[in-house]
């Protein structure tokens, strides 16, 4: 059987075959690791539902500003949320 590997399939087949890679001894623990890294992961990847109340003075300058770059404010609002999370946008009180 004639199987096409990709590069970095190929670079592990030569890994291998150069001794790079050696047996583990707590293989167990190790799945469980990768097992919660892969659960953190998909969590994060969800999105979650909120309610907040919103002056709806501002709200309707939000929906304005979308409207004009052609995105729903929702994702407007979403950017918003995630930068001022990244710490690309600060407020001042």
């Amino acid at each position: 059987m004639n199987i096409r590997l990709d590069s970095s399939e190929k670079k592990i087949e030569s890994a291998i075959s150069k001794g790079e890679y050696v047996r583990i001894s707590n293989l167990n623990e190790t799945e469980k690791l990768f097992k919660e890294a892969v659960e953190n992961y998909q969590e994060l990847a969800k999105t979650k539902r909120i309610t907040i109340r919103v002056n709806n003075q501002d709200l309707i300058k939000v929906k304005a500003k979308a409207k004009r770059n052609n995105i729903p404010y929702q994702t407007l609002l979403n950017a918003l949320i995630r930068q001022f999370a990244e710490g690309k946008i600060l407020v001042q009180f």
